[in-house]
């Protein structure tokens, strides 16, 4: 905090002298509701985003992105730095025998979404080759659309040269075993994120981060000061918690525990912005954040997962975990 302050101190002269004489009147307090404010304006996250690479999306925590276009059959590697996103590798692959995103066990599908490696496997059947890298599917918002299966994996080609390899899969994503050992060396299993599209991942625009961006802080804000209307507003008529509650008691649910009114300290770190490929031709997009909640009675300190669609230039959140 402490470093976020001194960089919009440092921000222009103006915002500075701005500052000074904000902090003469008004005391810290004061400055922090002006950073606050900051946080939700459009404007602020425009001028930070301006000179940045940002269309695979925006990342504080996660480091590579593993985008899959399964109609290209194309599997790329992209490392993220401060400003910039390079590719790093960029290799052929097969998939699912039937076309479509999955939705059900044995449906032969490869699914669209985004998503994270949960694990590295080595101790394997020989078929699958050298290792295998494990998903997350399915996601927390793909179990509210009821999407069945489990074991979509990255993996290799058969070890014994003689062993016959289809150029299809049961629904995983597999690579030849020397690309796919590359891949593996050169990412950070937790710092690494999977997105697998139908066709052409689509460039990011700035303008939609910032837009989201600044909705999370004006969401956190309504949530800390207990305004179930506002906070509602950033709500899809069709969200679905992730243990399938729906929004009608989702709102009651929120209602009771506002009228308590109690004090929250609300703290996000390490966002992660993510364009969520989907077979519903949503713009989606899903953000995983670190989340730091205390009120007097419950104190949380995990991880906190949105996804989200944006229409007309406004946030509606579909899902929540």
């Amino acid at each position: 905090m402490i470093k976020f302050i001194i960089f919009m101190i440092l921000y222009t002269n103006y915002v500075f002298a701005d500052l000074v004489d904000l902090y003469r009147q008004k005391g810290i307090e004061g400055v922090q509701q002006y950073l606050e404010n900051e946080l939700k304006s459009k404007e602020y996250w425009n001028k930070y985003l301006k000179n940045k690479n940002t269309k695979l999306g925006y990342y504080e925590s996660k480091k590579y992105v593993i985008v899959t276009e399964k109609m290209n059959k194309k599997i790329s590697l992209y490392k993220i730095n401060p400003s910039n996103i390079n590719l790093v590798s960029k290799n052929k692959i097969i998939i699912g025998e039937k076309n479509g995103d999955k939705q059900v066990e044995g449906d032969l599908k490869t699914p669209e979404g985004v998503y994270d490696l949960t694990s590295k496997l080595t101790k394997l059947d020989s078929f699958y080759g050298p290792l295998a890298l494990v998903t997350s599917y399915p996601n927390t918002y793909d179990k509210t659309l009821k999407k069945k299966g489990h074991g979509i994996w990255i993996h290799g080609r058969p070890l014994d040269k003689n062993k016959k390899r289809d150029e299809y899969t049961k629904g995983c994503i597999a690579l030849d075993n020397l690309p796919l050992k590359t891949l593996d060396n050169n990412i950070n299993v937790n710092k690494s994120v999977l997105l697998i599209s139908n066709e052409n991942m689509k460039n990011v625009s700035n303008k939609d981060l910032s837009t989201i961006l600044a909705s999370i802080y004006k969401w956190r804000d309504a949530w800390r000061n207990s305004d179930i209307k506002t906070y509602i507003s950033f709500y899809s008529h069709k969200f679905k918690k992730h243990n399938g509650m729906s929004l009608k008691k989702f709102i009651e649910y929120k209602t009771r525990l506002f009228l308590r009114n109690e004090k929250k300290k609300i703290e996000f770190s390490n966002i992660n912005v993510i364009p969520y490929p989907n077979s519903s031709n949503k713009v989606m997009y899903k953000i995983v954040m670190d989340e730091n909640y205390k009120t007097r009675t419950y104190k949380f300190l995990g991880k906190k997962e949105l996804f989200i669609e944006l229409i007309n230039n406004k946030v509606q959140i579909l899902a929540e975990g």
